[in-house]
C-alpha cells in the first residue's frame, strides 16, 4: 500500500515530502485575501467558497479585503506570503490577464509569483441603468450616448477592470464616448449608480437585486450567452455586438511554490464545493455561473485572456493612474 501510494505522489510530481505535508496540512486556519473591496464579487465568492472549504479541510477560512491598484494590492501581499498553504487569493482573472498590460511598474509578476489552484465563478457583467433613467434599451444608450458625447459617465470598480474594459469595448465598437469613473470596487460604483452620480454601469452581478425591486433596469449581458438568473435580458452579441464578451473567471491563486498537494487538495474541495445544490444557488444569486475547472484549465483561461484583452487595452489606449 505504501509503494503505491508513493508511485502516485510521484506520477502528480509531489514526492514522499509532497506526502508528508499533504498529511499535515492543515494545522491553522487559512487565509483568503479578496484584492477588492467588501460587497465586490471576490469577497461575496471568497466567502461563500470559503463555508465548505472550513467543512472540508477542518480549519476556520478567514476572509481578509486587500482592495486597490486594480486588485495589485492583494494580489502583491499574497505573491509575497510564504508559499505555506495558508494564505490565498480570491480574484478576478483581471489581475493577471489586464493588469500587466496597464500598470508601468508590476509590484509583482502575476505569471510567475503566484499560481492558479481553483477556478469558483465565471462573472458576467451586466449593463445597467437606474429605472428613472429615460434610455430604456441598448439601442437608446447607444442613441443618447450618440446625442451627448462624453457627457455621460459610467462607473467600474477600477482603472482597467474587467467591467471597465466592458464599457470601453461597448462604446469602442459603438463608435460612442464617456466618462469613466473608477471606483475601488463594484460595491462603490453601484451606490453612486444608485444615488444618480453616474449614468451606466457594467456589474458583475450585486445589481441584480435592484434590478428586481424596480431601482434599477437591465439593458443587457456582456457575454457570448444569456444569463441562467436573467434568461429575458438579450446579450450584447445578440444585439448586434457580434462576438463580445467581457466575462471574467474569479478563483484562487497562490504564492509560487505552494507545494502541489496542497494546490491539488483545495482545487478538488473546491470543485467538490461548487456540486453542491446549496452553494450553486448561492453563486448563482449573486449573479454568476459557477465554473470549476482544473488548475492548468484555470491558468489556460488567463494566458488566453491576456492576448485577447491585450489587444483592446492596446487599442483604446487604457493605463492605469
Amino acid at each position: 500500500m505504501k509503494s503505491l501510494l508513493a508511485t502516485a505522489a510521484l506520477a502528480l510530481g509531489l514526492g514522499p515530502c509532497g506526502i508528508a505535508h499533504a498529511q499535515d496540512w492543515p494545522r491553522q486556519p487559512i487565509k483568503i485575501v479578496a484584492n477588492f473591496a467588501p460587497g465586490g464579487a471576490a469577497d461575496q465568492l471568497a466567502r461563500v467558497i470559503g463555508a465548505p472549504l472550513h467543512e472540508a479541510l477542518g480549519q476556520p477560512v478567514l476572509v481578509e479585503n486587500r482592495g486597490g491598484a486594480g486588485g495589485n494590492l492583494g494580489g502583491d501581499f499574497v505573491a509575497k506570503s510564504p508559499a505555506d498553504g495558508y494564505t490565498f487569493l480570491m480574484s478576478s482573472g483581471g489581475m493577471v490577464s489586464i493588469n500587466p498590460h496597464i500598470y508601468a511598474k508590476m509590484p509583482f509578476d502575476p505569471a510567475k509569483d503566484l499560481v492558479p489552484v481553483a477556478s469558483v465563478a465565471r462573472v458576467p457583467f451586466y449593463l445597467v441603468v437606474r429605472a428613472d433613467s429615460p434610455v430604456k434599451d441598448f439601442k437608446g444608450l447607444v442613441a443618447d450616448l450618440k446625442a451627448n458625447p462624453g457627457k455621460r459617465s459610467f462607473g467600474s470598480p477600477g482603472n482597467g477592470s474587467s467591467p471597465h474594459l466592458a464599457a470601453e469595448m461597448m462604446t469602442g465598437q459603438t463608435g460612442t464616448t464617456a466618462i469613466h469613473v473608477p471606483y475601488r470596487g463594484a460595491a462603490p460604483a453601484l451606490t453612486d449608480l444608485l444615488g444618480g452620480q453616474i449614468d451606466f454601469l457594467f456589474d458583475p452581478g450585486i445589481s441584480i437585486q435592484h434590478v428586481r425591486t424596480g431601482k434599477l433596469r437591465m439593458l443587457a449581458v456582456a457575454s457570448l450567452k444569456r444569463a441562467p438568473q436573467m434568461p429575458e435580458v438579450p446579450t450584447l452579441d445578440e444585439l448586434g455586438l457580434k462576438g463580445f464578451d467581457a466575462d471574467a473567471v474569479f478563483g484562487l491563486y497562490a504564492p509560487a511554490g505552494t507545494r502541489p498537494a496542497v494546490i491539488q487538495r483545495i482545487n478538488a474541495e473546491v470543485n467538490r464545493a461548487l456540486a453542491l445544490p446549496a452553494v450553486r444557488a448561492t453563486i448563482e444569486t449573486l449573479g454568476n455561473v459557477p465554473e470549476p475547472l482544473t488548475p492548468a484549465a484555470f491558468g489556460d483561461k488567463g494566458a488566453a485572456d491576456f492576448k485577447r484583452l491585450g489587444a483592446v487595452i492596446r487599442e483604446r489606449g487604457i493605463r492605469a493612474d
